[in-house]
């Protein structure tokens, strides 16, 4: 037992010959403080605990503030992802809302045509003529100009002259056939030239496109005065082309001027109807 406490002496003087003064009480010092808190720790003593749990809590509090910026950036990137993926979100909720008006204006427009050709497919029934019934695909309208292109041509019957109706009124007559597909003059196109009769006083005149939405009656008579009833205009057949008592539209005055306000709109054709020829049963009565 002494020898085992002599042999530690003597390598701690050996420890201590082999430095210098101040390292030699530097590690003396070290070591004995080491013993003291390795005592004072494992002594159950009311101070010692208190400054063990204050001890504790300052370096809890400082583990705290050190890993703030790590939670703190963790936090960051989870918002900024979060926020990313609801814009996205938004954004294809967005598409979808713009999707499902975009169908229903789409199915309201389909709604409306379908309405307009159940009318027109309605007067073909009550026509006196045999019609093809075609769609406006190209409006050509200008200033003084004023024609259309529907999608019948010569594979339907359709010939150059043939009068063409709008709910039943003359809206024009086919002045260019294509294979699938003709041109319509307008009656208020300045090229438009037809022979009409006014009702009731069964005057004879011709209408004249001018350029605006109301065409002239011409070459009308100088005793010529309107009756005290709507003067009613209608084709008179004698071009030998346009079939006769197709009703065109009533006379109005403006500056002195007889025009005829047509009861097929040229701005509001969408349908016409091709007349190719008038019924027998017709015909006959």
């Amino acid at each position: 037992m002494s020898t085992s406490r002599d042999d530690f002496g003597i390598v701690i003087r050996s420890a201590l010959l082999q430095r210098g003064a101040k390292q030699k009480f530097s590690l003396f010092v070290l070591i004995l403080l080491s013993l003291f808190i390795f005592i004072l720790d494992n002594s159950n003593l009311k101070p010692i605990k208190v400054l063990r749990s204050l001890i504790n809590d300052g370096v809890y509090r400082l583990s705290a503030v050190s890993s703030s910026p790590i939670k703190f950036s963790g936090a960051s990137k989870d918002f900024f992802v979060k926020h990313i993926f609801t814009y996205q979100e938004n954004e294809r909720l967005r598409k979808e809302l713009e999707d499902l008006k975009s169908k229903d204006f789409q199915s309201s427009f389909l709604e409306a045509e379908n309405n307009k050709l159940q009318d027109v497919l309605e007067l073909e029934k009550k026509s006196p003529y045999s019609v093809v019934n075609a769609k406006v695909i190209l409006d050509k309208n200008s200033p003084y100009l004023n024609s259309v292109i529907i999608n019948k041509g010569s594979n339907s019957g359709i010939k150059l002259g043939m009068p063409v109706l709008n709910e039943g009124y003359l809206a024009g007559r086919i002045v260019e056939v294509n294979f699938v597909s003709s041109r319509i003059l307008l009656l208020n196109d300045l090229n438009s030239r037809i022979p009409v009769t006014v009702s009731p006083s069964g005057t004879q005149a011709i209408l004249s496109g001018i350029g605006k939405r109301e065409p002239s009656l011409e070459y009308l008579p100088d005793n010529f005065i309107l009756g005290d009833k709507e003067n009613v205009v209608f084709t008179s057949g004698k071009d030998g082309v346009l079939f006769p008592g197709i009703a065109v539209g009533k006379i109005v005055l403006e500056d002195n001027k007889k025009l005829v306000k047509l009861f097929a709109d040229p701005d509001q054709i969408n349908f016409v109807s091709v007349a190719l020829k008038q019924q027998e049963d017709s015909g006959a009565r």
